[in-house]
């Protein structure tokens, strides 16, 4: 009776965790043979996985990845393809993010730019820090909106404090001038403070011309490009390669 009535009191509390590994140590005989303290830390052990846990989800939820499932431990490092097993074992380590540098990540169509954004994101989220995924297309036509209903400075204050913002296919289409300077708002934010992934078919000596204007191109880059970390793919596309 008594354990049944804290059981109820640890859903109560909403200490899942707790709750579990208490029904599972009075479903298992020999649990009374372990000292208070070996029960109660594994107890805690458990909440404090399970809280790990929901977070974890709760990131995951939040990013929006394109690629759910995509995870560094499954990068293909055949050859041709350009990429460094050290700075990729670099990246995942997450101290990048945590020293506000950015992830520059450029390739021909298919050679997977968006996945290893996604498991970027993927190990951010792992760690604990929030992330948001957003195709620059589909940004540009949420800041347009957020002018008109008068939200712009509540979105760019929401972007402003995700850890990582992956912004992909940078450069399918020149950005208008209303564009070009909500860009720099979003970015101007980022600055010494959070980190960004950009994904293009561009390589990045031809974005300032993307750009346009010069002026705002500088600013642009000039934020972008500081203590950036450069990953350019190379090969045929792996979609290719995934139907063969």
């Amino acid at each position: 009776m008594l354990a049944h009535h804290s059981l109820t009191q640890l859903k109560s509390l909403r200490l899942d965790g707790m709750a579990r590994a208490f029904e599972e140590q009075m479903a298992q005989p020999g649990c009374a043979e372990l000292s208070f303290e070996e029960r109660i830390a594994m107890i805690i052990d458990r909440e404090v996985s399970c809280r790990d846990t929901k977070r974890v989800d709760r990131l995951l939820k939040q990013a929006k990845l394109k690629t759910s499932s995509a995870c560094l431990e499954d990068v293909d490092y055949r050859a041709g393809r350009g990429l460094e097993r050290k700075l990729l074992a670099a990246l995942g380590s997450g101290d990048w993010i945590r020293h506000h540098h950015n992830c520059l990540i450029t390739g021909p169509t298919g050679s997977g730019k968006t996945w290893l954004a996604c498991a970027l994101g993927n190990a951010a989220c792992r760690q604990g820090l929030s992330v948001q995924y957003v195709r620059l297309p589909r940004l540009f036509e949420e800041l347009r909106i957020a002018h008109g209903d008068g939200s712009f400075g509540k979105r760019l204050s929401a972007l402003a404090k995700m850890d990582l913002l992956l912004i992909d296919d940078w450069g399918l289409a020149p950005p208008s001038a209303k564009e070009r300077s909500d860009l720099l708002e979003v970015l101007d934010d980022r600055v010494a403070a959070r980190s960004t992934v950009i994904t293009s078919q561009l390589p990045v000596e031809h974005w300032h011309e993307y750009l346009g204007e010069p002026t705002l191109a500088d600013a642009i880059l000039d934020r972008l490009l500081h203590s950036a970390h450069k990953l350019a793919l190379t090969g045929e596309s792996m979609r290719k390669k995934v139907k063969s």
